[in-house]
């Protein structure tokens, strides 16, 4: 079963993907950032791509070498190339995320954020999937 885990009051959201693209990948894992649009495809992989102390490869799905790429940046559901985790930075629950073996949520701390947060972390409780929480707020990088 998918794990879930939610990162609430994120003051920079970038920077948390950032942050946990190179924790997942430093354990030698692929993810997926499902981000809301094309904008958004090309704002986070630049973000990713220009960290000055880590290499964060990213590319999209329709990259013809997205297959061997450790981190996809898309909003675009089709061919997904990795099942290992999945980012959401979309509102809506993403429809395939029972595919991958762990799901993150980033929610940030406007309060429009925190609601639609709220809405998927009842659609996943009320699924039996298991939650684990962290208040960035609270703590250093996760």
């Amino acid at each position: 079963m998918t794990r879930v885990e939610f990162f609430f009051n994120v003051r920079d959201k970038q920077q948390k993907i950032a942050d946990l693209s190179e924790k997942f990948l430093s354990k030698g894992l692929k993810l997926m950032v499902f981000v809301s649009n094309a904008e958004a495809v090309s704002a986070t992989q630049n973000y990713l791509w220009q960290q000055p102390t880590s290499f964060l490869p990213s590319l999209s799905l329709s990259d013809k070498l997205a297959n061997v790429t450790p981190i996809i940046v898309d909003y675009q559901r089709d061919h997904l190339v990795h099942d290992e985790v999945l980012i959401n930075f979309q509102h809506p629950h993403p429809p395939f995320f029972s595919r991958f073996k762990r799901l993150v949520e980033i929610v940030g701390i406007d309060e429009a954020d925190k609601d639609q947060a709220r809405m998927r972390y009842k659609f996943y409780r009320d699924r039996g999937y298991q939650i684990t929480v962290f208040d960035d707020s609270k703590a250093g990088v996760s």
